[in-house]
């Protein structure tokens, strides 16, 4: 497993406790809608394919908006939100990571 994938896989599960711990008490109905993505990217994600990492890098912009929009509006829930913050920039960051060692790592 290579390194992006792990990465990509911390962040995702990273998210998903995040998710469960943050929504556990509005129901499983929140935490299903929440953790769902993340458990379901992460699973096709085990075995390193590109078009799971794709669509986990552009899930990680939806969970950084949001994240940004809670911790802007919602003082109660700014810790939460900016742990949602960082582990969509890991999730991004784990997903990006071979095609920017493709295009500025790789030997000419």
């Amino acid at each position: 497993m290579s390194v992006s994938t792990r990465v990509l896989l911390a962040g995702l599960f990273g998210l998903v406790a995040l998710f469960v711990f943050w929504f556990l008490h509005e129901g499983w109905h929140a935490v299903a809608w929440f953790a769902g993505p993340p458990l379901l990217l992460a699973a096709f994600n085990w075995k390193g394919g590109q078009k799971p990492a794709f669509w986990a890098g552009l899930f990680a912009l939806g969970w950084f908006s949001h994240g940004v929009m809670i911790a802007w509006s919602q003082p109660a829930n700014r810790e939460l939100a900016l742990i949602e913050i960082v582990l969509a920039l890991v999730v991004f960051a784990g997903a990006t990571l071979p095609g920017l060692l493709a295009r500025f790592g790789g030997r000419r």
